[in-house]
């Protein structure tokens, strides 16, 4: 029986459970035809007719990583991993990009409602994909923030469809036509998400502000992509959401975890000085909101908030207890350019030597686990077989034999380079 995300395999040796929370997942173009209502099929046939997909790692052999269950079953295993939440990653139908970015706006309502039509093919899309693994994955259902009656009914559906990976929160951009995340209008998302459990996940991408063409412009939003999606935390707080729903989970996905210190800190100070110093700018513009709410910002982060560490450097690890050794969920990034696959091992090892093993066991798989419901005990044979030994994270591993291909991933970077 396991209880903690450890497991004895055969020979009485223990093995980790390994649960990635952050896996990305989505169906080839035409495959998506089905989960549509017919009523669309014939605008999908001409949109899919001209439609080029516009990413190297989505075509070809590299692309079926995406849809192919058996294959990704297999990487996964041979890379230790028994389980994992799964965000998009393919083109839906009728959208120009991934959804994980920033999209252009949409030219008319009717093209607003195809969007909409799209992002539900893939909801359920990924429920079938789930159950072909079961157990095993925890698909996020998306939504639109410009229909919130429509997104709270998709929650509902996606809750009793199994998708336990709960809710992916779509970023708002400065200039963007939707209201920013502290607008009141999204109160009954939080309310749905709250009741049933179902967790908010904020992955970053889609909050930053469209990337430009010239090669500046990709510098620019890879520095800044991050940032703009820790924009959330501070949404949620200030507009009260989290003070309103005591019980719903707010989870950052591959943004890192050394920003969440000094973020708690920053935000700690003006929260003090918006409630207690007497006459300063910052009471006045702050006083009556701080007054609204009933604890610190690192109060709440450490009630209701989670990091999926995509990826953690191990100049990161002796933050864990600032960050939340509770609150912290390691991710592969499967099947990304900068996925710690096939060397997960690996990049175990580089962060987790010289980490207690409770402790481990808690990073790499309890707490997600914990969070998106997965159940341990029906883990444990497949970790028995697949996880990694404790024994073999535990010893440290050497920058010389780090495998050059592995320095793709941002988990293998060096120390000096490690802050996120």
């Amino acid at each position: 029986m396991a209880r903690t995300a450890i497991v004895a395999d055969a020979n009485g040796a223990d093995r980790y459970i390994v649960v990635s929370s952050d896996g990305h997942a989505g169906a080839n173009v035409g495959e998506y035809r089905p989960y549509l209502a017919k009523r669309w099929h014939d605008e999908f046939d001409a949109w899919a007719a001209t439609f080029a997909m516009p990413y190297e790692d989505l075509l070809g052999d590299l692309g079926a990583r995406n849809w192919d269950s058996a294959r990704r079953l297999h990487d996964l295993n041979t890379d230790g991993i028994v389980a994992e939440v799964l965000f998009p990653n393919t083109v839906p139908p009728f959208f120009p990009k991934v959804s994980l970015t920033t999209q252009p706006p949409a030219i008319t309502a009717a093209d607003t409602e195809r969007r909409w039509a799209g992002l539900q093919a893939h909801n359920r899309w990924l429920v079938d994909f789930c159950n072909q693994a079961p157990g095993r994955r925890a698909g996020v259902a998306q939504i639109t923030l410009h229909d919130i009656e429509a997104s709270v009914a998709e929650i509902r559906w996606a809750h009793g469809a199994g998708l336990r990976g709960g809710v992916l929160l779509p970023g708002t951009p400065p200039g963007t036509d939707v209201p920013q995340l502290f607008d009141l209008c999204y109160e009954p998302l939080w309310q749905v998400c709250e009741e049933l459990g179902m967790p908010l996940n904020h992955h970053t991408g889609s909050a930053s502000p469209p990337m430009g063409p010239s090669d500046v412009d990709a510098v620019v939003f890879l520095l800044e992509v991050s940032w703009f999606a820790h924009r959330a935390l501070t949404h949620l707080i200030v507009g009260g959401a989290l003070e309103r729903h005591p019980g719903l989970r707010l989870v950052f996905t591959e943004q890192g975890t050394a920003w969440v210190p000094e973020e708690l800190a920053k935000l700690d100070f003006f929260f003090d000085r918006m409630s207690g110093a007497g006459g300063s700018q910052e009471q006045v513009w702050g006083r009556a909101v701080v007054e609204r709410l009933s604890l610190t910002p690192s109060e709440y982060w450490a009630r209701q908030c989670h990091v999926g560490a995509s990826f953690i450097r191990p100049a990161e690890v002796p933050l864990r207890h600032k960050v939340g050794v509770d609150r912290i969920m390691w991710g592969s990034d499967y099947p990304h350019k900068e996925s710690t696959t096939p060397y997960s091992r690996e990049a175990l090892r580089l962060a987790f030597a010289g980490v207690p093993t409770d402790e481990t066991a808690m990073l790499v798989g309890g707490n997600a686990a914990a969070l998106y419901g997965f159940d341990l005990e029906a883990l444990a044979p497949l970790a028995a077989v697949h996880g990694p030994l404790v024994s073999e994270v535990a010893t440290p591993l050497a920058r010389a034999d780090v495998p050059i291909e592995a320095y793709k991933c941002p988990a293998f970077a060096p120390q000096s380079t490690a802050a996120a």
